[in-house]
């Protein structure tokens, strides 16, 4: 099973999508946007990604700054429930997969939690490549 905390607006998490779609996975799609975030599952994802609210804090294009989430002495505890009234402050997508859970930034992480991948070439929506003809990562 595949699980994709997704935000449909985001580059990134729809590059991510498509990598789970490709490689043959009919994932559970989670728009935490809409569905908001819980603070047991917040705490549960980022122990199993091995993340802290301040890691998993998206800085770009959110209102982090504007609340104060950039300062040195702020707490986890603040961010987190800062998280819990504005999700988008979760950085994204993070995905579940039997071999773990991962923030999947840049796209490409995605694959290290597939236990098949995309057959072929693959291209995010900027044109670079995912995969190549034989199915593998190009060297960068």
């Amino acid at each position: 099973m595949v699980v994709i905390h997704h935000n449909p607006d985001c580059g990134t998490s729809r590059n991510v999508l498509q990598v789970i779609k490709a490689a043959g996975y009919n994932p559970i799609v989670i728009e935490y946007l809409k569905e908001g975030w819980t603070k047991s599952q917040l705490l549960a994802l980022f122990a199993a990604a091995n993340l802290t609210p301040k890691t998993a804090l998206r800085v770009s294009k959110s209102p982090a700054k504007k609340l104060g989430l950039l300062n040195e002495n702020i707490t986890d505890e603040a961010i987190l429930e800062a998280m819990l009234t504005h999700p988008v402050l979760v950085n994204r997508p993070i995905v579940c997969t039997e071999k773990g859970v991962k923030l999947c930034r840049p796209s490409e992480h995605v694959l290290t939690l597939l236990a098949q991948w995309p057959k072929g070439e693959l291209y995010k929506e900027d044109g670079e490549m995912i995969l190549n003809a034989r199915g593998e990562q190009p060297e960068k």
